[in-house]
């Protein structure tokens, strides 16, 4: 079988074959192996590291993944079959090339980059629910305060109301009793008439003794 392999590069390599007749309605197995050494390992498809399955219609197949530098041994096919040397061959994979490193940091650092962006996404989520969550439950705090701070108000409003009425209720009864003790007879109008001996008025005893001289002379006169 006349293998070929073409456009070899550090990673990448095309490997083209012949078609059989056999293979037809079948596969072809493609195996490659690096670092083949032909003095101690023999033809068989379990000694092979890698092994690609490529339908019967294709005659061409790339390889893909393989290391720079590297010497490669390739064997191709069909039905998964032990190959023959006649249908193997070797090939050094080239230097990686800048373009291809360059394409792979892109790769690597817009990996990382995304992978970034999504936690950051994340973690700004969770503090924008924190926040809401907290400015939610202050909200719900902040009436239950107000109510109470209002029924505190209003019970400092009722003593402080009690404590003036006490104090306005002893500043008259103090009055009262000042009242007294400066005048002891205007407690007892309601008795003066009753017992006119508590509170002698000499007032009105004068002008009684002035009305009944008048009438004792008239009396001795009559008779």
């Amino acid at each position: 079988m006349g293998i070929t392999i073409q456009n070899i590069t550090g990673n990448t390599a095309m490997v083209i074959w012949p078609k059989m007749a056999s293979c037809a309605d079948s596969f072809y197995s493609v195996m490659y192996h690096p670092n083949w050494n032909s003095m101690l390992s023999s033809y068989s498809r379990k000694n092979f590291q890698k092994e690609e399955r490529v339908p019967g219609s294709r005659s061409s197949f790339v390889v893909e993944n393989l290391s720079p530098l590297t010497t490669y041994i390739l064997c191709v096919t069909c039905q998964s079959a032990n190959p023959s040397s006649d249908q193997c061959r070797t090939f050094h994979t080239l230097e990686q090339d800048t373009a291809s490193a360059s394409n792979t940091k892109k790769e690597l650092a817009l990996g990382i980059w995304l992978t970034s962006s999504v936690l950051l996404l994340i973690i700004a989520g969770i503090l924008l629910y924190g926040c809401l969550h907290l400015l939610c439950h202050k909200r719900r705090e902040q009436p239950e305060g107000q109510n109470r701070t209002s029924k505190e108000d209003n019970v400092k409003t009722w003593t402080k109301s009690m404590a003036q009425t006490s104090e306005n209720f002893g500043r008259q009864s103090q009055l009262i009793q000042d009242t007294e003790g400066k005048n002891p007879c205007g407690i007892q109008l309601a008795t003066i008439i009753e017992n006119p001996l508590t509170c002698k008025e000499p007032i009105m005893r004068t002008s009684k003794s002035q009305e009944l001289v008048p009438m004792t002379e008239q009396y001795s006169a009559m008779n």
